[in-house]
């Protein structure tokens, strides 16, 4: 635990340094790396799900649409009232302690939401899972669709931006720091057994269906708190955002990285991040090959081959040897 305590205060202070030091970065730049830290908190709670918990679920974006609108429709509506009823001048202490208790209500509420959908999905397994969370999310994107209050199909402003690298980078500290120490609990034996062999560990008497519950809530809570932060970064919401292809995009990650390997995943999702921009870079470039620049065109088949290639050359993931985090949160014992 004290391994865990020095991780989590160094990281928040390497959070602070850096977001110190992103007034001197370009915007562009400066959106890469914020995106990074969401996708970090995004990559890193649904690994708990499945690849501590080993259940498969292809509804994550729906969970990161609920924290996203909910957020953002606090700050649109109460902010203001919230400024004027602590009547300071200065209004960027208030602003932040306002940003936060938004972030925590809008996972909360993803995390509710995935209560309501993991009490009875999780009694399933494998294909049918995947199935039943690939229509909640597609659900959720085409109620938004359809709600006017939220924007409907001409999207959602956010008034103010408040995520910045801090809130970005720290956050994902927190939640390498929560998902690790719960995978190192006596939860986490839970996790593990219900991985490696739900029957087997249904006849020690483990309540299989609780533990998967548990682990779908906080990996919906965190993709909840990715949600809203992706609301106060964007500014702008729209439901095509949080479509199936932004839940493949967070799955990839995760088996890319090593499914159950933190430190894994963690450089998986800054490597697919990147990618996408480096290819757009390379495309820009003048002096390619004749053969490079219709490939580079449509980058995005590109991205597809590279993903295709590195799945059967590191079918295991590229750092699937990876446990940085294996020990962090574990409690000594005698």
């Amino acid at each position: 635990m004290k391994d865990g305590r020095i991780f989590l205060g160094l990281a928040l202070l390497a959070a602070f340094a850096l977001n110190a030091l992103g007034s001197s970065f370009n915007a562009y730049y400066y959106d890469v790396c914020v995106s990074i830290g969401i996708n970090i908190i995004l990559a890193v709670g649904l690994n708990l799900l499945i690849g501590h918990t080993g259940q498969f679920s292809l509804g994550h974006a729906g969970f990161m649409a609920v924290g996203a609108y909910t957020s953002a429709m606090l700050t649109n509506h109460f902010l203001p009232s919230f400024l004027r009823l602590t009547g300071s001048t200065d209004s960027t202490f208030f602003s932040h302690c306002f940003f936060f208790a938004v972030l925590m209500i809008g996972g909360l509420g993803a995390g509710l939401i995935g209560l309501l959908v993991g009490i009875p999905s999780l009694r399933l397994r494998g294909d049918y899972l995947a199935i039943v969370t690939l229509g909640f999310g597609e659900i959720i994107r085409v109620l938004i669709l359809n709600t006017d209050a939220l924007g409907a199909s001409r999207g959602l402003s956010v008034k103010v931006s408040s995520t910045d690298l801090f809130w970005s980078f720290g956050l994902a500290a927190v939640t390498v720091y929560v998902v690790a120490s719960l995978v190192n609990s006596t939860y986490g034996r839970g996790f593990l057994a219900v991985r490696d062999n739900e029957i087997a560990a249904e006849a020690m008497g483990i309540n299989s269906t609780k533990y998967k519950v548990i682990a779908f809530v906080v990996a919906s809570f965190f993709a909840g708190i990715a949600g809203g932060l992706y609301a106060h970064h964007k500014q702008f919401l729209t439901p095509e955002g949080f479509n199936f292809f932004k839940s493949i995009d967070v799955v990839v990650m995760v088996i890319l990285g090593g499914m159950g390997s933190t430190a894994g995943v963690i450089l998986a999702a800054i490597i697919l991040t990147l990618l996408p921009e480096f290819l757009r870079y390379l495309s820009h470039l003048n002096g390619l090959p004749h053969w490079a620049q219709p490939l580079l065109e449509n980058r995005l088949i590109l991205y597809s081959l590279i993903l295709i290639v590195i799945m059967l050359v590191r079918p295991q993931g590229l750092f699937g040897e990876l446990r940085w985090f294996s020990k962090l949160g574990r409690r000594k014992t005698q």
